[in-house]
This record gives C-alpha cells, structure tokens and sequence, in this order.
C-alpha cells in the first residue's frame, strides 16, 4: 500500500484538529483553567511575581497565553484553541515518527489512534500545558532519531531547543530523556532506528572504493582502483586489501588529504562517539536553560502539591483509563501497545523506552514526595499508540539488497557502520536497480506483498475506528465537564447564571471557602464577567451598558491576588465591619447545603448571621448560591 508522506501526518493533524474543536466551549472552564486565566490575564510584571510564590513550572506557559489573550480574548475557547493546536501537531509528529521507526501504514495508523482518544480530546479541550507538552515530547524525539540517523550541530541544536522547550512546558516531562539516554547508548553499538534506508556518516562513503571517479585527491582512488593491492592475485572489484576488515575499520574510504588512501579508514567508533557527546551538549544546553526553574520550581513543590496522596501500585493500573480517560479504550490501546512491543523487536526499543521509563520513575519518585497526577504522564500516550501502530500493521519489510552475499558474521557486523547493516538498510539503495531486481527495501513487495500490507492497514483503520466508537461515551462525558472525578464537578457557570438574572446595584458577594483550590471567587467571577460582556453588547444606550456591566462587590476582599501574587485573596479580618451599609448579600458556599448560612465558619459566619436572613436559596453541582437580606 503506497503512501503519500503528507497523507500520513496530515490526516492525523486534521482528524485530531476537528475532535478538538468540535464542542469546545460545552465543557466550561475548571478550577485549573481558572487558574490558568488568573495567571495569564495579569500584567507581565505580576505574573512574573506570581511565579516566584507559586507555580513556577507552569510559568513558561501562563506567559505564552498571556501573549496569545492579548491577541485573542479571553474567552473559552480563545483559552484553548492553543491546546487545539499544539495537539494536532503532536498527532502529526506521532504520523512522521511512526513512518520513520515502522513505515508508512503504521505512522498512519498510530497518529490516527491517537486522534480518536478520548483523552487526546480532554486535554485538548484544556487551557492547561499538558498538550504542549505532548507536541515537545514528541518533536524532540522525531529530531533524536533524525540526529542519531545524522548527527550534526544544527540537527544538535533543534533537539536541544525541543528539550527546552519540554522542560519549559513541564519539568516532570524531562523523565523522557532517560529513554533517550538508553536509546542514545543502545544504539551507539547496534543498528539504526529507522525502517528506511538511511544515510551514511556524512564523513564517509560506503560505496567500493571509495572515491569518485575522476577523483584525483590525495588517497583517492579512481574507478575500479581500490588501492596498491588491487592487482594482487585473486583480488576483486571492491576489495581494499587484507586490512579492510580489521577492527577499528568504518569499512569506508578516507578520502581527505593525508589519510594514506582507501585502505586506511576513519574508525566508525569516533563517529558513534560523535553521537553519544552531541547528544551530552545538547541536554547539557537544555540544562542550562532550564536551571533558574528548576531551582524555583524545586522550593515550591511542597506549596504546589500539597493536595497529591502517595501513589500506590493500584494507581498503576488505573493509569491506562486515567490517560485515555475511558477505560476500554485505555484496555485497548495497551493490549495493542502489548502486542506491538513483541512484535517491533529492536525498532520497538524507543517507544517502549518512552513509554515506560517516564511511568517508572515518576512512580518511584511518588512513592517517597506526592508527585503521583496521571494527566503529567500524557505525553507518554503517542509513544503506545506507536507500539499500536506496529501491532496493526506488522513490522515493517525487509531491507536486504538484493543479490547480497550472506548477513555479515557476528564480528563484521560489529565493525560496520549503523547505516550499512542489515537492520539500518543498505547504502546502496539510492544506487539504479539492476533490471529485473526489487529495489532495497522492497522485498516482499511484489502484488502478493503490497495486498498483504494493503489487507492489514484495512483492518489496522477497523481497529481505529473501533477504538474511536467504544470511546465515543467518554467523548461526551469529556465535553460535558473537565473536573476530576466527573461527579465532584463545580458549575460556576450556573451559580453565575443564578446572581447575573437577580443581582441589583449595590449588591455584594461573598465566598466560602477561600484558601483552597476550588476557587469558586475565581470562577463565578469569570462567568459574571462574560454575562456582563454579552449584557454590554447588546444594551444600546451608554446608561444601560452600565448597568448591564455591573457585578456585585466582593466587599470582605482587603488584599487581591496581584497584591498577594498567588491565586488567593486576604479577607477583613473583622467582617461586621465591612458589611457596614450592605443591604443584599450573594452567599456562594462549596457543595449543597439546605441552610448555606450555618455552613460558614468563624467571624465571616457570625456576622451574616447577625446580620442578614436567607431570602431564597438555589443549589447547583457542587455549589449553593444563597441571597441574603439585611434584617429589619
């Protein structure tokens, strides 16, 4: 089956780009988003205050949306369409990646997998970095593969900025590298990652000889010439003497000035060198960048997470369902995650690294300091939808040129560079085919091979597409509500809907509680804010738009959160006094209570039930709205 290579990342990009921005705005803003717009809507001197009390590893990402608000609004879906984005460019780069490792059928498949996720659709839809993330992850390990294929400085230096740009996004996502340590090391001695031919060192040449013709360089050979031994008897085409095979030999012709001819090689072990230290600068490059919020993130861990329970082994086996958010499809993907594995063998070793490795560790880590959020470990998820694609399509074909002598023994193979054994396919399959002969990398491509793969990419996309219906429940339930669990939701919107249709001039609010992570200030301010914006719009006179933008005071707020530069507020410390001359009092209290007045604790408490009785009360999920009169 002939793939076109923008088919292969472009369906991906735009399938998981519809799914992303179909029902955006349906699901309404959580209490993380809401954080996230408090953050990213201050001035950039405060947000950069914020970031030294709290959160300073989502620092980099509140400044992104602080640009792309400016620009955009700060609506619900201008908040997320960034998330759209950097997802579907991370469904794209899965497509590109799983071309390069498996082939073209399996990159299709593994990016669309990824696209019909219900998760990759939940995380999507979210104004939170998780989505960045993702994209970074995945981008930095299409340019590993490309640098080891090639190394360079330019292709050093895009990797190093795409770990960067990962830690930037989010610090605990730097647990990928130890999977490209492993496959940097791996692969220093055995064969490439790629399914494809790839290209020989860029200081070698693979081809007989050496040289090309004409070549009259010091040490170069001309056509057919292969050195001062080539006359010896019983020498063939291509034979560089008794010494080309000895240890230490690229099996390739040196052919710069001063480097005594074909017969005496540049040693493959210092371009396997080259590979491993390039790759030592570039994360080393990363770290430097990275060092300042390391450091200030490092001190506000305990603040930061303080709500995370220790992880236990249970939570290991619920993280499947957690990332996909659906737990059949979580089933699904690892079976075929499972059996991909198997199958892949060697070209399975960097998504199985990818995958595992970071699970591992941050596993091990939140047994000892509360570490333990699965949506952290996203990013995992386009590496096992990769081992997906590998099971559904089967691995990719044969490399071996034809005509070929037998593999290269145990102690040859060793001495070649990666780009010529068998595995990393051969140097001379951009050379003409020889009539009648299949081009390298084709065997077993014939009619009977091309149905073959034909007849399992059909049923690798039945597969998708099952996956994609079996999730279509937890589609719905992700654009129904953001919250975790989906029963302890908070519908700000609603208790917002309650005070914009009652509230008069002169009204005030009032919140309890304050000081946790609910934020229900936060998100019923967000609501009245967009309800006065659509009461503005649509009033005519400059009296009406007034009275259309007004909100009810948070009259007991004496301290703001720019003040504080944190996400919370200071409150009157003696609350009697600063209801003085309030006549209607908007109680929003978290849960669902009958009498939302003996729900308040303390002076906050006593003083409203001094002072006000309940008029009428209105109960939404996970939150109680309560309009108070002042007695007498």
């Amino acid at each position: 089956m002939e793939l076109s290579r923008p088919l292969v990342w472009a369906a991906p990009t735009l399938v998981t780009l519809a799914a992303g921005c179909y029902g955006i705005s349906q699901a309404q803003p959580w209490r993380d988003e809401l954080a996230t717009w408090s953050a990213a809507t201050r001035p950039v001197g405060d947000l950069f205050r914020l970031t030294r009390t709290i959160d300073a590893s989502t620092g980099p990402y509140y400044l992104l949306l602080h640009a792309w608000t400016g620009l955009f609004g700060d609506s619900v879906v201008a908040l997320r369409l960034p998330s759209v984005l950097a997802m579907a460019g991370a469904a794209g780069l899965t497509a590109v990646l799983g071309r390069r490792l498996f082939g073209a059928p399996a990159g299709l498949l593994a990016g669309l997998l990824f696209a019909v996720l219900p998760g990759t659709s939940r995380y999507a839809q979210e104004a939170r970095p998780y989505a960045l993330v993702t994209l970074f992850a995945v981008l930095a390990t299409v340019l590993l593969v490309r640098a080891l294929d090639r190394p360079g400085r330019l292709r050093g230096s895009f990797y190093a900025a795409a770990v960067a740009g990962l830690g930037l996004a989010h610090l605990l996502a730097l647990s990928l590298l130890a999977a490209h340590a492993v496959v940097v090391l791996t692969t220093r001695a055995a064969g490439g990652l790629t399914a494809g031919p790839t290209r020989p060192p860029p200081d070698s040449d693979t081809r007989p000889g050496g040289g090309k013709p004409g070549d009259t360089r010091p040490g170069a050979s001309g056509p057919g010439d292969n050195g001062p031994d080539d006359s010896r008897p019983g020498s063939r085409p291509g034979d560089n003497g008794p010494d080309s095979s000895r240890p230490g030999d690229s099996g390739s012709g040196d052919r710069r000035p001063g480097s005594g001819g074909s017969g005496h090689r540049r040693p493959v072990g210092g371009w396997r060198e080259r590979r491993l230290w390039w790759w030592v600068v570039a994360v080393l490059v990363a770290g430097v960048v990275l060092a300042p919020l390391l450091v200030t993130a490092q001190g506000q861990r305990s603040h930061q997470l303080d709500w995370v329970a220790p992880a236990r082994l249970a939570d290991l086996a619920a993280l499947p369902g957690g990332l996909a958010q659906s737990g059949v499809v979580g089933g699904l993907l690892v079976g075929l995650a499972a059996l991909g594995a198997a199958r892949s063998g060697w070209r399975g070793l960097l998504p199985d690294a990818c995958v595992l490795l970071p699970v591992l560790l941050l596993f091990v880590a939140a047994l000892a300091v509360p570490l333990w959020v699965p949506r952290y470990l996203f990013f995992t998820v386009p590496f096992a939808c990769l081992l997906a694609g590998a099971a559904l399509t089967g691995p990719p074909p044969p490399t071996a040129r034809p005509g070929a002598g037998p593999p290269p023994t145990a102690q040859t193979e060793a001495e070649l560079p990666p780009t010529a054994r068998p595995e990393a396919g051969p140097p001379e399959a951009a050379r003409p085919t020889p009539a009648g002969a299949q081009p390298a990398g084709t065997a077993g491509a014939g009619p009977a091979g091309t149905a073959g793969v034909t007849a399992r990419t059909g049923a690798g996309l039945a597969v998708v597409v099952l996956a994609g219906l079996l999730g279509l429940p937890d589609q719905a339930a992700v654009r129904h509500s953001h919250g975790w669990p989906r029963s302890a939701t908070v519908d700000y919107r609603g208790a917002a809907a309650v005070i914009a249709v009652g509230q008069r001039p002169g009204d005030a609010v009032v919140y309890t509680p304050r000081d946790g992570w609910l934020f229900l200030d936060l998100g019923i301010d967000y609501h009245l804010s967009r309800a006065a914006e659509k009461r503005m719009a649509e009033d005519r006179t400059t009296e009406d738009r007034a009275a259309g933008g007004m909100r009810p005071r948070d009259v007991l707020v004496i301290g703001d959160r720019r003040d504080r530069a944190d996400l919370w507020v200071d409150e009157c410390p003696r609350p009697a006094e600063c209801l003085a001359g309030v006549d209607r009092v908007w109680l929003v209290v978290a849960g669902r209570h009958d009498d939302p007045l003996a729900a308040v604790p303390g002076a906050k408490g006593d003083a409203l039930r001094a002072g006000f009785a309940v008029d009428q009360v209105r109960s939404r999920p996970g939150v109680t709205v309560a309009l108070l009169v002042r007695r007498g």
